[in-house]
């Protein structure tokens, strides 16, 4: 197979998905943004019925891409609608949106005028992240907005953007629960969440939490916990030979090996040109280096600790994740 391989445990997933609901003791929201951490969104969501009471992606064509897979639960949309059309799209599948700002509150209640009828809104609280959001002296007119608009506001959410600093997180959270304070005169009913994984872990949480890294099998700066790692990643041997030549790849070879191999996998890919454990050399476009000889067509294990991989080349788990099985054909384990 030309492709990558990423193989990805499900029951590694939902043992990850039940620790985090019981450490919490609250109703869990599965982030499956950005195809679910690279780990395939529909898989993996499907996988957690019966454990997640719903769900969060990034945008709505990913909130789609779930109810067409058969997704029941509700699934909450993190960024607001841009257009009219996606407010539209996002009525018609059932989505639940994020009211981050009056302008996308105007683009939503178009999409509302379209359909004919209103889903049920998020509240965002800016508490600090700064990423989206009302501020918390406005979380209050913002929920009478929607009210008179004929919304029912059924969250209200924010983020931690430090959740390992106690200072940073409990100034937001006493921020927040201000904000759900006053947004509950008007919407008594409605739930809150701040915690993702590292917020869980701290304790300081909402009536909710949403983890996402956690539920893949990482953990964030100073978290700890007895998680599973779902994915590993394979590439298959394209070539063996021996060593023509003082040149590996795009450079001079390090020294002189009896043989070597190819890796059908390079920084087209999505690794990093610098190359990793276990290869020799630059990585090329659509190859990599490997020193010995190997068979044609060979399963080879190229990373299956994505935090390590991070580590190596200066950068977050997170984007590890993301970036590496994007093109990879996916192989579940049940």
């Amino acid at each position: 197979m030309q492709s990558l391989l990423a193989e990805i445990s499900l029951p590694a997933l939902r043992h990850n998905a039940n620790y985090f609901r019981d450490l919490a003791s609250r109703p869990l929201i599965a982030v499956v943004k950005d195809d679910a951490y690279g780990h395939g969104a529909e898989e993996v969501a499907l996988s957690l019925h019966g454990i997640a009471s719903s769900f969060a992606v990034a945008t709505v064509e990913e909130g789609v891409s779930l109810r067409l897979a058969g997704v029941g639960e509700d699934i909450l949309v993190l960024t607001p609608p841009m257009t009219q059309e996606e407010a539209v799209r996002l009525i018609l599948y059932r989505l639940t949106p994020s009211v981050t700002s009056f302008p996308a509150l105007s683009v939503l209640s178009r999409g509302v005028e379209a359909v004919g009828r209103s889903p049920r809104v998020h509240l965002a609280v800016n508490t600090g992240m700064n990423r989206y959001g009302f501020p918390p002296d406005g979380a209050k007119a913002a929920a009478l907005a929607l009210k008179e608009r004929g919304f029912l506001v059924e969250g209200v959410f924010s983020h931690y953007f430090s959740a390992e600093s106690d200072g940073y997180r409990r100034g937001q959270n006493e921020l927040f629960q201000r904000a759900v304070s006053e947004v509950k005169e008007i919407f008594p009913d409605c739930i809150s969440h701040i915690a993702a994984t590292g917020g869980t872990l701290k304790g300081e949480m909402g009536d909710e939490v949403r983890v996402g890294l956690g539920l893949y099998g990482y953990l964030p700066a100073g978290g700890t916990g007895p998680l599973r790692p779902a994915m590993k990643l394979y590439a298959y041997v394209s070539n063996s030979c021996r060593q023509l030549g003082e040149g590996l790849g795009y450079a001079p070879a390090a020294h002189n090996f009896s043989a070597v191999h190819t890796l059908r996998c390079g920084y087209g890919d999505g690794f990093f040109r610098e190359g990793m454990t276990g290869v020799v050399g630059k990585l090329c476009m659509d190859a990599a280096l490997a020193e010995g000889e190997a068979a044609f067509g060979e399963e080879v294990l190229l990373v299956s600790d994505f935090e390590e991989y991070a580590r190596e080349h200066g950068t977050s788990v997170y984007e590890a994740l993301v970036r590496l099985p994007a093109k990879a054909v996916k192989r579940y384990l049940r």
